[in-house]
């Protein structure tokens, strides 16, 4: 008799625990070059609500720090190299980057729609 009252529960939480784990997406993927200290491109869309593998590679021959406080993020990248962040979903917004060691020409923002 006790054991029909606790057969029920046994099976949801054995069932909880065999359950197919959810797939998650893949990440957006989204390139961004440095050249001549300039971010090519410099305004880059993004789908929002959805995660984001952000490439970022310095064709330069110098290093430069890809820094942004909104997605909180940074990076020295150095000449000819690349980096990579992974950026958790976006709420709708501009999120600037700019990079820090050429402030006055290296400057870009995602816009997350």
């Amino acid at each position: 008799m006790m054991m029909r009252k606790f057969l029920p529960a046994a099976v949801v939480i054995l069932a909880m625990g065999f359950a197919a784990p959810a797939f998650a997406e893949d990440p957006v993927m989204v390139e961004i070059s440095i050249k001549d200290h300039k971010f090519d491109p410099a305004v880059v869309d993004v789908p929002a609500g959805k995660e984001i593998k952000l490439i970022v590679k310095n064709l330069d021959a110098t290093p430069e720090e890809f820094e942004s406080t909104e997605l909180n993020r940074e990076k020295i990248i150095g000449g000819g190299r690349q980096g990579i962040f992974y950026l958790d979903p976006l709420k709708a917004g501009t999120y600037p980057f700019f990079g820090e060691f050429n402030q006055a020409t290296a400057q870009g923002k995602l816009i997350a729609k």
